[in-house]
């Protein structure tokens, strides 16, 4: 809040000293969040975009992770016969 309050009552005093109105420093300040809102909006649309697609190394480990827990799953429904299941995957 402070930094946000020093760069707003600067923004308005040295917009003042310039002659700017109020309805110009107004625009001003509006035309700045609506950019700032913009950009940030499409850096998260654009950064969830990328990791709905994934990358390379996301795609290894969400694979091992399916591996450990099929491995976990079948030595839990057939102990005796997961060692040997998993054997021949692994083949």
């Amino acid at each position: 809040m402070i930094l946000f309050s020093g760069s707003i009552i600067g923004h308005w005093y040295y917009g003042f000293q310039t002659g700017n109105t109020l309805q110009e420093n107004l625009r001003d300040t509006f035309e700045n969040w609506q950019s700032e809102f913009l950009q940030l909006i499409w850096q998260v649309s654009g950064l969830t975009y990328l990791w709905y697609i994934g990358s390379p190394q996301s795609k290894e480990e969400e694979e091992e992770r399916n591996q450990e827990m099929l491995q976990w799953i079948m030595k839990r429904l057939e102990p005796k016969q997961a060692e040997e299941f998993i054997k021949e995957m692994e083949k």
